[in-house]
């Protein structure tokens, strides 16, 4: 029994460690209220909320390639488009049919690009088809995109916005339920990017 007993704290002490090490992270940042931390030992989840009118993001896309360099393999990076005011939910739903093929990266970029560089209105759906055939995309991506087939996606987006009481854009939610965004950082891109290492190496041993 005694034998027993040792073995299962045993094989406890990895999530206790876990448990009792995420209070301990360094940076700016907030928990999320009613979210667990979840760090695998592994691999990190960063869950991005953006919006493709949000300058600030466009900007603090230059850094995310320096901050996935330093950490080979060990980062899960996923998106949450969201928009505010006056946008549109189209570009959500344009990144979300596009990552399903494949082609997520290349549709981030282009949007950003067509909004800040090209001065398009992104909300456009004939601007959208036009994006979708530049980056390699399909007829089908026309009839699913005027079809609304990833409204869901991008209503849920919105949804977990608000389940994490994000304020602006980009916010970062790290391991599940770490929290940060410019403000923090002063609205300095190299703060910020310095201070998304700094959680992220206190996680990542």
């Amino acid at each position: 029994m005694r034998k027993f007993f040792f073995l299962a704290l045993m094989l406890l002490l990895p999530s206790i460690a876990f448990a009792a090490g995420a209070p301990a992270i360094k940076g700016q940042y907030k928990a999320v209220p009613g979210k667990e931390f979840k760090y695998d030992g592994k691999t990190v989840e960063v869950l991005e909320f953006l919006s493709f009118y949000c300058g600030t993001c466009y900007e603090f896309e230059k850094s995310i390639p320096a901050i996935k360099g330093n950490f080979p393999k060990k980062i899960k990076w996923k998106i949450a488009p969201v928009y505010w005011g006056e946008g549109s939910p189209n570009p959500g739903e344009a990144y979300f049919l596009a990552e399903e093929a494949g082609k997520g990266e290349a549709m981030k970029r282009a949007l950003f690009k067509a909004n800040f560089v090209d001065k398009k209105n992104i909300g456009d759906i004939a601007v959208l088809e036009s994006i979708g055939a530049q980056i390699g995309m399909g007829f089908d991506f026309s009839v699913k995109l005027r079809n609304g087939a990833k409204s869901l996606e991008a209503a849920r987006a919105i949804d977990m916005a608000r389940e994490y009481a994000v304020e602006e854009t980009p916010t970062l939610i790290i391991a599940g339920n770490i929290a940060t965004n410019p403000h923090a950082s002063g609205h300095d891109m190299n703060d910020f990017k310095g201070n998304i290492l700094t959680i992220l190496k206190s996680i990542i041993k």
